[in-house]
């Protein structure tokens, strides 16, 4: 972030203080990361470096081993910086757009050497609120400073913009809890009477009920009763007509019997008649004739 040193660095005492509070714990990570690397170089002297000479391959073995530790050491402080501009980058901008502000950026100027010498000599007189350092010239865009007058004013309407939200937000929940607790009470209403109605629905449809029941009993009673009726009266007129029949069959073959002696008798009267025994003895002389002409032919037979 482009910084814009004056004596005091242009800034209030707070942010003066935040500012040496970094650049503090900046120089305390430096100087723990040398100390590591220094240790590196002691080790090596005190585990390598025990005779008095040594071959070409003897050296390039130990500065290979001691390059990779340095060099590790060296990435590590390289990454754990950027990680902690970024963090510190972070804070600022969360903060800024709580208030609805953009902050800009210049990467470029982080390679001013003119800038980074000023900042240097600046840590040399331990931060001191009274160092004097120059003031820095650039040409790309500024951030204007903010006068508190102007965070209050802009902090006091979006207090106020967030109060008439809020009343407005209480007003809609008193509203919907009006029209709840009124749905809530239709509610109740329509099941009490949704209830009574089934109860009223059911006992008629039990009344109704007993009612079709007694009535089919009378029903199937009466069926009942006239099926028995039926049956004995059928039962009465089989028994009748089983008892007519017998007679009948009684009276044919009594009227049979009759019949056939009175035919009997007609016969025999008959056979006692002069006409009777006339046609009787006509029929006698004509078989005899027959048989006489029968003869007859058979003999003119024979002789032909």
């Amino acid at each position: 972030m482009c910084l814009y040193l004056q004596a005091d660095f242009g800034f209030n005492e707070h942010h003066q203080n935040e500012l040496i509070n970094y650049m503090r714990f900046a120089h305390s990570k430096r100087a723990l990361r040398l100390k590591t690397i220094d240790s590196c170089f002691q080790d090596l002297k005190d585990s390598r470096l025990m005779e008095e000479t040594y071959t070409v391959d003897e050296v390039s073995d130990m500065l290979d081993g001691l390059q990779v530790l340095v060099r590790g050491e060296v990435e590590m402080e390289l990454i754990n910086t950027a990680h902690t501009n970024a963090l510190l980058l972070q804070q600022l901008f969360s903060q800024a757009e709580k208030f609805y502000l953009r902050l800009q950026t210049d990467i470029s100027e982080l390679e001013n050497r003119e800038l980074l010498e000023q900042v240097a000599e600046f840590e040399k007189t331990d931060f001191k609120a009274n160092s004097k350092v120059s003031s820095l010239q650039s040409s790309k865009p500024k951030l204007a400073p903010l006068n508190e007058g102007g965070v209050s004013e802009l902090l006091q309407k979006e207090i106020s913009r967030l109060q008439e939200d809020n009343d407005k937000l209480k007003a809609r929940l008193r509203t919907l809890e009006s029209q709840a607790m009124s749905t809530l009470d239709e509610k109740s209403k329509a099941e009490r009477a949704l209830k009574d109605l089934q109860k009223s629905q059911g006992d008629q449809q039990s009344a109704i009920h007993a009612q079709e029941i007694t009535t089919l009993e009378g029903t199937v009673a009466e069926m009942q009763a006239d099926f028995e009726k039926t049956l004995n009266a059928n039962i009465a007129s089989q028994k009748d007509l089983q008892d007519s029949l017998v007679s009948a069959k009684h009276d044919l073959l009594r009227v049979q019997e009759q019949l056939s002696l009175a035919e009997k008798e007609l016969e025999k009267k008959f056979q006692q008649t002069a006409s009777y025994r006339n046609m009787k003895e006509i029929l006698t002389k004509k078989n005899e004739q027959i048989k006489d002409l029968r003869k007859r032919l058979q003999r003119y037979e024979s002789d032909g």
